[in-house]
């Protein structure tokens, strides 16, 4: 993932588009772990997400889509927080912007093109959320 950028997600999204499929998958694999991302993917093993990584294998359009989604808003996360458990944890709870469904599941059972929208503003939401809730108080 990339580091934080002016414009929020603009790192995470602009890879997402030209990153290589395999990388993008082994990125997703280490930040997400395997068993998040064969979720993402639609896939029962982890063993397909290992040869996505490694070139041997690549899914169909779809799933690298959503895949490929799923990294842009893992970017926008990441700036937010650097903790592996902190991002998985984001996909998979309940969130109120989404009507209490994971991103996750959001992503795996929703066509990319009707959940991008909500699912980065989501991640936006959260990433605001935490920047606020670290700013120092002002003392009156």
């Amino acid at each position: 993932m990339t580091t934080p950028t002016a414009t929020p997600g603009l790192g995470g999204y602009r890879e997402s588009v030209t990153l290589e499929f395999s990388r993008l998958a082994a990125s997703l694999r280490i930040c997400l772990g395997a068993q998040l991302v064969a979720y993402l993917g639609g896939v029962g093993e982890t063993r397909a997400v290992r040869q996505w990584a490694t070139g041997r294998r690549r899914p169909s359009q779809v799933v690298e889509q959503r895949l490929r989604l799923a990294y842009q808003v893992a970017g926008v996360i990441t700036e937010a927080t650097s903790s592996p458990s902190a991002l998985q944890a984001w996909f998979q709870g309940a969130n109120p912007a989404l009507g209490d469904r994971s991103p996750a599941r959001m992503l795996r059972d929703y066509p990319v093109d009707e959940v991008s929208v909500v699912v980065l503003a989501a991640a936006r939401a959260f990433v605001a959320t935490a920047r606020c809730s670290s700013m120092p108080s002002q003392g009156a």
